[in-house]
């Protein structure tokens, strides 16, 4: 049987529903790598967030988004089991303010996608209109994915970095740290060196020779861990996978900033004695949240959450979380985000989908000035209404 209930719109109403098709060329050629355009997005972003004037999923308000749990087990022949970066998510949101804008981020990650010539995740961003939910962009969205994440620590790293920090320490060579080094260098201008530290050496060359094409800056392949963080004001750390670099207290220099786009091994004395701002630590509870409802607990969000160690912390009280700050709560408020040259700052991040649209709203705007993308009708007038 086939229902031949018709629309209820009149031709006096404009119901055309079209969205616009940008693929990763068309976003390049948008301005998509254009790292400084994406850290002034992030911060305008961050005094947003600061402001209030957004939503996350969730009841409370501040989901990152909802994932898949893959078990561990094989409990059917196509059912994927648990990996290291093994899911897939969804992060939606809404942006207030001048962005006025709701959308979504949805993605697959698999690090055997390597072995493929793929990336470790394929990502799109969907924004829609908010008084309607008109769909107005289905955009590729690895490239606004990287840029927003890398552009955090470069906001991050603008209020939270001593006064004319000299030297950056790179740990991980992927294309995450990519996109850090080059916001800390535009966010921080002081910066003179550039040390890079990969369990790859070769790897390490590789990064250090893109990177020089684009960056004016000094920079040196280091053999060690402890030779990279030694001595360094600031520190960008994006690695992935199952093992997490260490970090030791005796190598971080007093009043070094240690953002954190991965996931890192530290002390516990060293998150105990030292100041912690997160990008929105309301969203960081509600993983905390998650662990407890799952299976495993708390346990089972450590190896893959930024902030799984310093949450499994505060769950066994050794870390007070009242004293963990946001960092658009300090942005907004214009609080004193540095109260010492010698105080040492743990910023931790974990993505948020605000980042996503907000990025993916300015790169639409700009498509649109450029006539990029491919228009993409649903309907002129939709069958029922």
């Amino acid at each position: 049987m086939t229902l031949t209930m018709n629309s209820v719109a009149t031709d006096a109403k404009d119901t055309a529903v079209e969205l616009l098709f940008l693929s990763e060329p068309d976003l390049i050629e948008a301005g998509v790598l254009e790292m400084d355009h994406c850290v002034e997005v992030i911060d305008k972003m961050f005094h947003v967030l600061g402001k209030g004037d957004y939503l996350m999923g969730g009841p409370n308000e501040n989901h990152h988004g909802m994932m898949l749990w893959f078990p561990k087990e094989k409990r059917f022949d196509n059912m994927p089991v648990a990996g290291p970066d093994r899911r897939f998510m969804s992060l939606i949101s809404y942006l207030g303010d001048d962005f006025n804008i709701a959308g979504e981020k949805w993605y697959g990650s698999n690090i055997n996608n390597r072995e493929k010539g793929l990336p470790r995740s394929i990502l799109t961003v969907t924004l829609n209109e908010v008084d309607t939910g008109k769909p107005l962009a289905f955009m590729s969205g690895n490239l606004i994915s990287a840029m927003r994440t890398g552009a955090v620590p470069g906001v991050a790293s603008r209020y939270l970095a001593r006064e004319n920090s000299k030297t950056l320490a790179v740990v991980g060579t992927g294309v995450i740290n990519k996109a850090c080094v080059a916001a800390i260098q535009y966010a921080v201008p002081s910066i003179e060196e550039i040390k890079v530290f990969d369990i790859n050496q070769e790897r390490s060359k590789e990064f250090i020779e893109e990177m020089e094409k684009d960056l004016d800056c000094k920079f040196k392949a280091v053999s060690s861990m402890e030779e990279c963080i030694r001595d360094s004001d600031i520190v960008t750390i994006a690695t992935s996978g199952a093992k997490k670099p260490e970090i030791k207290d005796e190598w971080v220099k007093k009043g070094c900033l240690i953002t954190l786009t991965g996931t890192a091994q530290l002390s516990d004395s060293f998150y105990q004695n030292n100041t912690i701002v997160a990008d929105n630590w309301k969203m960081h509870e509600a993983w905390y949240r998650d662990g407890l409802e799952h299976p495993d607990g708390i346990d089972s969000i450590t190896s893959w959450a930024p902030t799984g160690d310093l949450l499994k912390l505060i769950h066994d009280k050794k870390v007070d979380a009242s004293r963990i700050a946001s960092l658009g709560d300090l942005v907004y408020n214009k609080t004193p985000l540095r109260k010492s040259e010698d105080e040492t700052i743990i910023f931790v991040t974990g993505g948020l989908p605000t980042e996503d649209i907000a990025w993916g709203y300015e790169l639409y705007k700009k498509a649109k000035e450029k006539s990029l993308g491919q228009p993409l009708k649903l309907w002129d007038t939709p069958h029922w209404a």
